[in-house]
């Protein structure tokens, strides 16, 4: 075919190339099997120590099943609102410069520098009883910290990057011209987003709502600070791993992990799904 370019022969790996390609891969499964395999199939062990019918009677706890419900509030909560906030985000500095541009990148990256815990304190001191709001809440019957809206608040805090940082380096390398191409034609910015913009960056999207999700089902530190512990009310899956482990009730606590680990399962396995559907695409 004239213009084909030329077919370039794969050179055979030397000895000392395989040698260090099976050692390479050799260290990468040592680690992952010690630091992934081997506490996933420890907690399975655990949690069926006594049978899958004392495993099951586990989750018939109604403690346990406020702590699931709860849990997906929140992550139902939680990542629309992250999917929009990124959404609007990644637009914005990809598309368009304004001043506060850097600062506006910096503030993104800023939960994956706070220590949760440290988050999780500052809504204490925002919304706290003795907080700069407290006064002005309780005069109002309003209860955010030690209730639901705290853990929302919280979890929405330290998962928010996630999407916007999927989305933003995708965005700026595809560019603008198809979207202005297409207002220049007469279509409206919704228009534009829905057909010209949001088929281009489907997949990170998907993506980045995948890893939010999974932050929020699984976060610990900010959560525990805002929840107040409140067992059947405001005590979320891993909070909840927690009370049992402290009771010495290790069948029950290693079961709720154990939910926790099949997510997160789940979850990685949605995400490779994900990563090699559009590796096809991009072929």
């Amino acid at each position: 075919m004239a213009g084909a370019a030329p077919r370039v022969e794969a050179r055979p790996l030397t000895r000392g190339a395989r040698l260090t390609r099976a050692v390479l891969i050799g260290v990468s499964l040592a680690f992952l099997g010690l630091l992934l395999a081997a506490p996933l199939g420890a907690v399975l062990a655990k949690a069926l120590a006594k049978g899958w019918q004392v495993y099951l009677e586990s989750f018939a706890d109604p403690d346990t099943q406020a702590a699931i419900r709860l849990t997906l509030l929140v992550a139902a909560i939680v990542v629309p609102l992250n999917t929009i906030f990124g959404i609007c985000a990644a637009w914005a500095i990809a598309k368009f410069e304004f001043k506060g541009k850097s600062l506006l990148i910096t503030l993104i990256d800023l939960p994956f520098a706070v220590s949760p815990v440290i988050a999780g304190l500052v809504f204490v001191l925002l919304f706290g009883a003795h907080g700069w709001f407290g006064e002005w809440l309780q005069e109002r019957d309003i209860s955010i910290i030690f209730a639901v809206p705290g853990i929302v608040l919280a979890t929405l805090f330290v998962t928010f990057p996630y999407v916007a940082r999927e989305l933003i380096p995708l965005m700026q390398q595809q560019g603008s011209e198809e979207e202005e191409a297409a207002i220049t034609l007469g279509a409206s910015a919704w228009v534009t987003f829905l057909r010209v913009t949001l088929p281009k960056i489907r997949w990170g999207l998907l993506y980045g709502i995948i890893l939010c999700n999974a932050r929020a089902m699984g976060e610990f530190g900010a959560v525990s600070v805002v929840s107040g512990h409140i067992r059947g009310l405001t005590t979320t899956m891993p909070l909840h791993v927690e009370i049992l482990y402290n009771e010495y009730n290790f069948v029950a606590a290693f079961a709720v992990a154990s939910l926790l680990a099949l997510l997160a399962i789940l979850t990685l396995v949605v995400k490779t799904a994900v990563e090699w559907r559009a590796g096809r695409r991009r072929a």
